[in-house]
């Protein structure tokens, strides 16, 4: 995927390249492009001054100072000494892109003729060179020894320093490597898009859905800042100028949101928390305002833009130091994918406020952080990823063992009273038509003869002799005390039950030496025959089993009595008693 994104953006860059670039002589070389000439001084102005009241150097600044975007009006001065000689006279004008009023060129020769031109924001033309728009030049011929360019409300500092005259677009191109790399981080935003929507449909956590939304803010930002736009379609210079620093503040307010989400419950402090959570609004609300470079304000917005990002840097930062204190190790993920981009963000924010000027080279820094701070931001939601499946394992195995212990007899591992009435009115739609209810005949006299633990061991083998039947259409329950119940399905449910009833006796006295004399066990068995359509309860079953029990322990013990329950009125047949010598 990486791979094909950087393939289609070289091949649109290529694809947009001018033709001199590529063009051969006649002894087929290539000729060497003709340089870009900087303007050699520069001045602020109001509205009202003209090009001749600049014609001298007197008001002008002629080094790389003192640079203003917040000023009605802002003069270049190009000397001709700069195309003079062999070299070709320039063509076009080109500058970063950013927001103006409008731009006029005032071509002056020697003999005082001025040939001018204006141009609106609107004539501007992004090309696929960079973050850079193109003007075309009045005609500058051999006799023109000034070219003076007042650029009219300009919202950006950067659109000033980098202008650039050249006889051919092409000269205005960032390098080959410069638009390789940048194809490449914007290859390497598509990936974690990916693990966003692999990871979200796995686990459903709020901070994977907003750093899908900080790399969409990315992407956005790379494409008009980058200029990576202009390879597919033609913006105009308002737009990409206004969603590059939007987007730029939407996807740092909503990195301090991701924040929040993102680190360990406990790495952040209550009042740390609501810095962050309020720093994140007012990045995306106020810096984003200044993103819209208005007409209104246009004195300010520049400065503004990058001064109330002041506030985001001091606060993530000490929002990522003091979780990184406490301990979070999410919090060093972060400081690793965050430490180059605020260092690029500084960087820039110095040169978009006329501190320093440096080539437009720079913004590859912040482009190259944005890479980094993807993939460990990446690795950082595949740690966290596997560390929370691993907290929900665990607590899924709690649960379970919670569960368990809530469900199961803690003596005999069988299901207890709680699990089977919770899940009779099931059992019986599965078929579980048959309800014995199984009573150990005379076991008090266990307990107060040879204690509770040989009374315990006796109930284990009792229950051991339920499971060893290996009937999977049974199902075992303790109640409580010597009560045992076994629900059954399927034929001979009556046979089944009875041959349990005997097997108890002997694994109990395979099982438990040294009883005196055997125990045995009396059972009651409600047969229902459609369970379809039955009316009873756990409680009504109970209660007539517990009465057939009884009716055997009180014809002698040892022994089963049952009775068929039909569907209409619950008539049961006759009560017969099967006994088994002891």
């Amino acid at each position: 995927m990486i791979r094909l994104c950087m393939a289609a953006v070289l091949l649109a860059l290529s694809a947009a390249r001018p033709a001199y670039a590529g063009a051969q002589t006649d002894a087929g070389a290539v000729p060497a492009l003709p340089p870009a000439q900087a303007p050699t001084c520069h001045a602020a102005t109001p509205l009202d001054r003209s090009a001749t009241d600049l014609n001298d150097r007197a008001g002008w600044t002629c080094s790389n100072t003192d640079w203003r975007s917040n000023v009605p009006a802002v003069w270049l001065r190009f000397e001709a000494d700069g195309w003079r000689g062999d070299e070709a006279p320039p063509r076009q004008f080109f500058s970063r892109i950013a927001r103006f009023q409008s731009i006029s060129f005032h071509a002056i020769d020697a003999d005082g003729t001025v040939r001018s031109a204006r141009h609106t924001e609107a004539d501007a033309e992004p090309f696929a060179s960079g973050p850079v728009f193109r003007l075309p030049l009045p005609a500058i011929t051999d006799d023109t020894r000034l070219l003076l360019v007042r650029i009219e409300a300009p919202h950006s500092v950067p659109l000033l320093t980098e202008a650039r005259i050249a006889q051919d677009p092409a000269a205005a191109a960032w390098p080959q490597i410069d638009l390789m790399l940048l194809a490449f981080v914007m290859g390497m935003l598509v990936l974690p898009m990916l693990f966003d929507i692999s990871f979200f449909m796995v686990l459903r956590e709020r901070f994977v859905v907003l750093h899908a939304a900080m790399v969409a803010a990315m992407m956005v930002y790379v494409l008009t800042a980058g200029g990576l736009a202009s390879a597919f379609v033609t913006l105009p210079v308002a737009l990409m100028a206004v969603l590059g620093p939007l987007s730029y503040a939407m996807g740092a307010g909503l990195s301090a949101l991701f924040l929040i989400a993102f680190l360990e419950r406990g790495a952040q402090s209550r009042v740390m928390r609501r810095m962050t959570f309020a720093t994140a609004w007012f990045t995306m609300l106020v810096p984003g305002f200044f993103a819209l470079q208005l007409d209104a304000t246009q004195p300010f917005d520049d400065i503004g833009y990058f001064v109330t990002f002041l506030p985001y840097i001091a606060v993530i930062s000490a929002a990522v130091l003091e979780a990184v204190l406490r301990g979070s190790r999410s919090a060093r993920f972060i400081t690793l994918a965050w430490l180059p981009i605020i260092i690029a963000s500084v960087e820039r924010l110095l040169r978009g406020l006329g501190w320093h000027v440096g080539p437009a080279s720079l913004d590859q820094m912040i482009y190259i952080a944005v890479g980094i701070e993807v993939v460990v931001i990446s690795l950082a939601i595949a740690d966290r990823f596997l560390a929370l499946r691993r907290e929900r394992d665990a607590a899924l195995t709690e649960a379970r063992m919670l569960e368990q212990i809530s469900t199961r007899d803690s003596l005999t591992g069988l299901m207890n009273r709680r699990a089977i009435e919770a899940r009779f009115e099931e059992l019986l739609a599965q078929g579980f038509d048959t309800f014995a209810l199984v009573d150990l005949d005379r076991f008090k006299a266990i307990n107060d003869l040879h204690g509770h633990q040989v009374g315990d061991a006796a109930l284990v083998a009792c229950a051991s002799a339920i499971r060893a039947t290996g009937d999977r259409d049974a199902v075992a329950v303790r109640l409580g005390g010597e009560e045992f119940v076994v629900l059954l399905r399927g034929q001979r449910t009556l046979e089944r039950a009875e041959a349990l009833r005997q097997a108890i006796p002997i694994r109990i006295a395979k099982e438990v030496p040294g009883l005196d004399l055997p125990v045995t066990a009396s059972m009651g068995v409600v047969m229902l025959g459609d369970a379809g359509h039955h009316k009873m309860t756990f409680t009504e079953f109970y209660a007539r089993a517990d009465a057939l029990m009884y009716e055997a322990k009180a014809s002698g013990r040892n022994r089963l009595a049952y009775e068929r329950l039909t569907v209409f009125g619950m008539a049961p047949e006759r009560r017969r008693q099967e006994d088994q010598a002891a």
